[in-house]
């Protein structure tokens, strides 16, 4: 298994863009938007992905509108960010 380690249980990250249910999540619809572009989270949990074990994924709990925390979504590293700087970009092209 890979070490490369972008983020670590804990770390308040944001997603860089929407979300959307690829058929992971039991009780929600396929295509779902899960997650906001920008929204504020925290990793709960790591793990790799079973089909190449050299790419994690991590498990993060985003805030809901109410500052409440969502249930965990498997996410890449690549959909994730700890600038607050490139959320609220992601933020904006949502609302223009």
């Amino acid at each position: 298994m890979g070490e490369t380690r972008y983020f670590n249980i804990g770390d308040i990250v944001f997603s860089r863009e929407a979300l959307y249910n690829d058929g992971g999540m039991p009780g929600v619809a396929e295509d779902a938007l899960l997650v906001e572009p920008g929204a504020r989270g925290v990793v709960v949990n790591i793990g790799f992905v079973e089909a190449d074990l050299d790419q994690e994924i991590f498990l993060v709990r985003f805030e809901g509108s109410e500052g409440i925390l969502g249930n965990p979504v498997g996410c890449l590293p690549e959909e994730l960010t700890q600038d607050e700087a490139v959320a609220a970009e992601a933020r904006e092209v949502v609302a223009a």
